[in-house]
């Protein structure tokens, strides 16, 4: 029997697909062979203690059947008071949906917004779930081009371009993954004004807010006009390093929580009430543990820098945010997917080519900054040899 259109097609049938050199890699890494892995935003620390405990006793102490949808009050209202008091804009819990990670909040958001052959714009180079969520919704995936020069950030211009009169959203992210950028109050201010001339939703994916390395993070629902028309993707795992807890949510107007709130019911039917325990419990630990957890990307970052300094060859878009670097290669003639296939194959070192990202990566890789400090400068200097090298050897022919 045949599957659905829409299951069957979800990944698009892409070539460059992003999880294929990491597959390659886990199996690597399962057969015992030895190697750095810079392929996933995971961290190289896990869980801290003090939460799974809050966990654990939450559990023990009965929290384990249904939990209250669309989330717990106390878990709603604790994000709702984090919320306003991190971007001025007033949230209040009615404002909260608490969903199944981050992911789980775009595949809702999307679901809200979208119609059947609606298109869902969003900025290419970018996260590879996006396009396969609007097809889950029975969206149509509409690339947003961006250009190297620019740090990738959208052009307010290219945004109407592709908007085309039949687009009901734009996925913005930022800090990015995968190129770390973050959007300033000018980008951000830009997109606004098209979207609002396009008709738009703007759903922004948030996830990375406290790993901010340059400048400041600022959410475009706080900019005038934008809160009625913007829902907002937090997450857990990222900021209190929670990924394989599942827990994150959606801000946004209320009779839109509501709505996704019915969708909540219809597939995951909520977050288990002992995650949601843990999940306040962190929030509650203040800024100092969220540092904590942000600390060792930018100092990674700057281990970076410090590195690429040392070479002419390779270019970094400038890595604002977030846990990843995105390198330009585009000197060795070659794609992304030939010089990461070489880097797995014979140096053991794993990255994600950017061809992975879309079309506008192409001739980059995408490093994530998830092993200690060493490991990290170690493999960083021996793929600027490598690369290096690969340059030289197109220059003499």
């Amino acid at each position: 029997m045949d599957l659905s259109h829409r299951i069957s097609d979800l990944t698009g049938g892409s070539n460059a697909d992003a999880w294929a050199l990491f597959f390659k890699t886990r199996a690597l890494k399962d057969a015992g062979v030895a190697l750095t892995d810079l392929t996933i935003g995971e961290h190289d620390i896990r869980t801290d203690p003090a939460i799974l405990t809050a966990m654990h006793d939450a559990a023990m102490g009965g929290h384990t059947g249904y939990a209250s949808l669309p989330g717990t009050p106390a878990l709603r209202a604790a994000i709702a008071k984090r919320v306003a008091a991190r971007t001025g804009v007033p949230t209040g819990p009615e404002n909260v949906l608490v969903t199944a990670g981050g992911q789980a909040a775009l595949f809702a958001t999307h679901h809200a917004v979208l119609d059947e052959g609606t298109r869902a714009l969003f900025p290419d180079p970018f996260y590879p779930t996006y396009p396969g969520t609007v097809r889950a919704v029975g969206g149509v995936p509409v690339p947003v081009p961006t250009r190297a020069e620019d740090g990738f950030v959208p052009r307010p211009e290219s945004i109407l371009a592709a908007s085309d009169g039949n687009a009901r959203s734009l996925l913005i992210n930022t800090p990015n993954n995968p190129t770390g950028a973050v959007y300033d109050r000018t980008a951000l201010e830009g997109i606004a004004d098209a979207v609002r001339e396009a008709g738009l939703w703007l759903i922004s994916d948030e996830v990375y807010e406290t790993m901010v390395w340059d400048g400041s993070h600022l959410t475009p629902r706080a900019l005038p006009g934008m809160a009625e028309r913007t829902l907002v993707v937090g997450s857990m795992s990222k900021t209190f390093a929670m990924t394989g807890s599942r827990i994150g949510w959606i801000v946004g107007p209320e009779a839109a929580i509501a709505a996704m709130g019915q969708l909540v019911i219809h597939t995951t039917y909520g977050v288990p009430g002992f995650v949601q325990d843990a999940a306040l419990f962190a929030l509650g630990l203040g800024d100092k543990f969220e540092d904590a957890i942000a600390r060792p990307f930018r100092r990674r970052r700057d281990i970076a820098v410090a590195c690429l300094a040392r070479q002419n060859v390779v270019r970094a878009v400038p890595a604002a945010g977030a846990m990843y670097l995105m390198l330009d290669v585009r000197a060795t003639g070659l794609s992304g997917v030939t010089v990461a296939e070489h880097l797995l194959d014979e140096e053991r070192i794993a990255v994600l080519p950017g061809e992975s990202f879309g079309g506008a990566a192409a001739g980059h890789l995408r490093l994530a900054m998830t092993v200690d400090d060493a490991a990290f400068e170690t493999a960083l200097t021996r793929l600027l040899e490598v690369v290096g090298a690969m340059a030289e050897t197109r220059a003499a022919e």
